[in-house]
């Protein structure tokens, strides 16, 4: 199945993104890429496909303006990419397309952290959260405030960044779940894995979002 993915510009400062919209879609899925990385993530683009055919409608935006990417202090301030991942949230309450849908927030890499402080601030927004090869250690303490039910995938070979989830998750206080992927390093490169990244991701969503309608627009 083909879906059309629509280039707009999200939030007040317009961030170049892209959203692809089923049209029987169970829920919308918001995306926070890792440092060094930016909409057009190949591994996230695929992700977003394969969520798309299972019902899901996708949203790709950066971070960053261009200006502040040159800054690499800004890459790893995760208040501020966390604040953007939020600004976006808001943002989908106002489009017509978007608005119905519950949301979930996948993150890969740095943008893990991004993902789990805005689950922490807009409570009310978020119904899911899946890292991808994340860092949700980074953080810190707002992982006690997530009360999104939240997947950790980390690849079996990716041995630091798989006891730092370990440690992350202990402080998580919400229904989480970790899966390991055997053979799969910390991009998931090898033959296979990103499927299985798909595969579980697109469970957890399926099973967090569907029958739902988005909190605001239901009160």
């Amino acid at each position: 199945m083909v879906h059309s993915v629509t280039e707009l510009l999200v939030g007040k400062l317009g961030l170049p993104g892209a959203v692809t919209v089923p049209s029987d879609s169970i829920g919308l899925v918001v995306f926070a890429h890792g440092s060094g990385s930016s909409r057009l993530s190949p591994r996230n683009t695929m992700v977003a496909r394969q969520l798309n055919e299972h019902r899901l409608a996708t949203l790709l935006f950066d971070l960053l303006t261009d200006d502040e990417a040159m800054d690499r202090r800004n890459v790893f301030d995760i208040p501020l990419l966390g604040g953007r991942v939020v600004e976006a949230l808001h943002w989908t309450i106002t489009q017509p397309t978007l608005n119905a849908l519950p949301v979930g927030l996948f993150g890969a890499s740095t943008g893990a952290a991004a993902a789990l402080v805005a689950a922490a601030e807009a409570p009310d927004l978020v119904s899911a959260v899946v890292s991808r090869g994340g860092r949700p250690d980074l953080a810190g303490p707002v992982l006690e405030r997530v009360r999104a039910p939240t997947l950790l995938i980390v690849g079996g070979e990716d041995y630091q960044v798989l006891e730092l989830n370990r440690i992350a998750q202990r402080h998580l206080r919400c229904e989480t779940s970790l899966v390991v992927v055997p053979g799969a390093t910390h991009l998931f490169e090898e033959p296979g894995t990103l499927g299985q990244v798909v595969a579980a991701a697109s469970n957890w969503f399926t099973k967090h979002l569907a029958g739902k309608v988005h909190p605001v627009t239901s009160s």
